[in-house]
């Protein structure tokens, strides 16, 4: 496992500040409430410990198949449907979308390999990431895809508490399949826009891996 380089900055501010505040509890505290300050400990240092694993990359063993779709995150699949894409497509496409909790890895990886043809940042709300209007009405960072198979669009979407989205993609670039191409700090969710007619290979409420999990089929 290693730590997410976009997670340097936010776990150094998270350690200076359990240094400090126990570092205090410490010098004014242990004497007069000692287990007031023990609490302080242990709640900030659990606090540190998440922060940290909030930024993880686990060591895995990622699919690599040009006939599979793979997940680009991991998390809960909270939605299986079919819409009318009203920002690329512009037509009727099948939206598989992966809910990130706080507790998940949040790296996101290219679910097929191919060329970068669309990559447009949309400003928006902070709707909780399962409410139906956040496809379309949260912060938002969408990527398209296309290879000799096809083309799928895929979304970053903010939730209440994710305030960043990363994306390390541009147009004309080529990218390889489960290669990451972006992160979302603090809960958030994906949405994946397939074609007509895909084989989908996962069910609602299934706990997915990204880069792992097949999640639909050509």
């Amino acid at each position: 496992m290693t730590i997410h380089k976009e997670g340097y900055p936010t776990i150094a501010i998270t350690a200076l500040c359990f240094g400090v505040i126990n570092v205090l509890s410490f010098s004014f505290l242990k004497d007069s409430s000692p287990l007031l300050s023990q609490a302080i400990f242990i709640v900030t240092l659990a606090l540190l410990l998440f922060i940290i694993s909030f930024f993880r990359i686990p060591t895995r063993n990622h699919i690599l198949d040009n006939g599979h779709i793979i997940c680009p995150a991991d998390g809960k699949v909270v939605v299986i449907e079919e819409i009318t894409d009203v920002e690329y497509f512009k037509d009727k496409r099948i939206q598989v979308s992966i809910f990130m909790s706080p507790a998940n890895v949040h790296v996101n990886r290219n679910p097929i390999s191919g060329e970068v043809v669309y990559n447009q940042y949309h400003k928006g709300k902070y709707l909780v990431a399962w409410h139906p209007k956040s496809s379309t009405d949260n912060e938002r960072w969408s990527v398209a895809v296309r290879n000799e198979r096809g083309t799928i669009l895929y979304k970053q979407i903010a939730g209440a508490l994710a305030k960043r989205i990363c994306n390390y993609t541009k147009v004309g670039q080529l990218v390889n399949q489960t290669e990451e191409y972006g992160f979302i700090k603090f809960g958030s969710r994906v949405d994946v826009l397939l074609p007509p007619g895909t084989e989908i290979a996962v069910k609602l409420n299934q706990v997915v891996k990204g880069g792992v999990t097949v999640l639909a089929n050509w």
